[in-house]
Formats: C-alpha cells, sequence, structure tokens
C-alpha cells in the first residue's frame, strides 16, 4: 500500500517491510490498482469475476466490489448471489441480463439489453445470468455487493423466485 499520514494512530513512519503499513486495515484508505484485481473468488461459468474490495482485501464489513468480464458470445450459466443486493455498473460492451418474470401469472424470460454507463440492481435471491452477444468484443462491469464477500449460487436453470421467499 502506498498510503501516508503522520496523523494516523500507530503509524510507525516507515518502519517495518517496504509497501506494508502497520495501520490497522480499518484506520486508512486503500488503492486496489486496476491490474491487482483477485480473481480467487466465487465464478460462474461463462464469466470471470475479479474481486477490488472484500473483507480480505481491504477489511470491508458490509460490502464487496469488483468487476465481471464475460467473454464474446457467451452466456454465464444461470445465479443468484443469496442474501446480497447486487448493483451492476456497465462499463464495456452491451451485455444483456436474463431473469423470468412471473407478475403476469405465466414465466416468462425476461431480457435487459444495456449499454456503457447503464445500472442494473439485482435484488437478493433472484435467479439470473449474464450474456454477451456481441462476437468479438467482451463486457466488462463493475459489481457492488451488500456482503463483504462474493455469493454465488449456481443453478442448473432460471427460475420465478416464489413470492414467500427470504
Amino acid at each position: 500500500m502506498d498510503a501516508f499520514h503522520p496523523d494516523l494512530p500507530g503509524h510507525d513512519h516507515g518502519s517495518g517491510s517496504a509497501g506494508e503499513s502497520t495501520t490497522p486495515l480499518r484506520a486508512r484508505l486503500h488503492h486496489i490498482r486496476a491490474d491487482a484485481l483477485d480473481g480467487d473468488t466465487a465464478q460462474t461459468g461463462g464469466m470471470r469475476r475479479f474481486a477490488a474490495i472484500s473483507g480480505g482485501s481491504v477489511g470491508s464489513e458490509r460490502i464487496w466490489m469488483g468487476q465481471t468480464h464475460v467473454a464474446p458470445g457467451t452466456a454465464s450459466s444461470n445465479h443468484h448471489h443469496g442474501e446480497s443486493e447486487t448493483a451492476i455498473h456497465v462499463v464495456k460492451g452491451h451485455p444483456e441480463f436474463v431473469f423470468l418474470d412471473n407478475s403476469g401469472g405465466t414465466p416468462e424470460e425476461v431480457r435487459i439489453r444495456t449499454s456503457p454507463g447503464d445500472y442494473i440492481f439485482v435484488p437478493p435471491y433472484v435467479p439470473h445470468r449474464e450474456e454477451n452477444p456481441d462476437p468479438e468484443d467482451e463486457a466488462v462491469v463493475v459489481i457492488a455487493r451488500s456482503t463483504q464477500e462474493a455469493i454465488v449460487v449456481n443453478l442448473p436453470e432460471l427460475y420465478v423466485l416464489r413470492t414467500d421467499a427470504p
């Protein structure tokens, strides 16, 4: 970490290993460089997730943030994110988000087509998948979750969330 402030409690003005700080994780800002994202996080087939902010990386207690890459012409597996609320910001490409809607009494597949700059909100437990119909360019999105780690429950198929579900 490259943070320095002489007034932080416990700051030892340079003693310790190079690049390390003795300041507790929750008493300083954290800079996670784009080339330092961690691919060792929960995954779903057809996409690749990279963690930036997590309980393990920065000591966060109520948020996880990272990015997802969906290869050209690829669809992820069906999945949900358990108790976590998920906010998605489209950075690159035109990914599509697919879920089943039963508001009309009959389950109907809904496909949300997005563009860079768009946002998507995924409520807890809602089964969905991401698709990238572009045959040449990957889609990239930034994700924020209301839990400190990425919760991913992979599913064999989409289904309608029961109204009495958690």
